[in-house]
């Protein structure tokens, strides 16, 4: 059993900066990658950023690239997401997961590679 819990989503005017925070339990945090994605109203859930198991290797859509940041601390067995420059159309809940495989060699980008979710925080950025 994996619990996922997002903090740190708000209202922010364009340009502002928000970070995300993701706490996890319940299995052993170090050995997994974890993700964030990204659910707008009436939008499939996107890919926003993933980490892999061991911190060596990150991955950003296009979308945040050159803004966003995604890193974890192990110790706390919590990962983040650090948004830069915020635009408008980043509006959306974004959701925490973890990966269903402990020491995957890649990083995984598609949400069927997750098993645990997060229950979402809303991100809200004004123009």
């Amino acid at each position: 059993q994996v619990q996922l819990v997002e903090s740190g989503g708000g209202l922010v005017q364009a340009g502002g900066s928000l970070r995300l925070s993701c706490a996890a339990s319940g299995r052993t945090f170090r050995k997994y990658a974890m993700g964030w994605f990204r659910q707008a109203p009436g939008k499939e859930r996107e890919f926003v950023a993933a980490i892999n198991w061991s911190s060596s290797m990150t991955r950003n859509a296009d979308a945040g690239k050159g803004r966003f940041t995604i890193y974890r601390d192990n110790a706390k067995n919590t990962v983040y997401l650090q948004m830069n420059s915020l635009k408008p159309e980043d509006t959306a809940v974004y959701y925490c997961a973890a990966d269903s495989t402990a020491y995957r060699a890649m990083i995984p980008t598609s949400r069927e590679l997750y098993i645990y979710w997060g229950q979402g925080t809303q991100v809200t950025v004004s123009s």
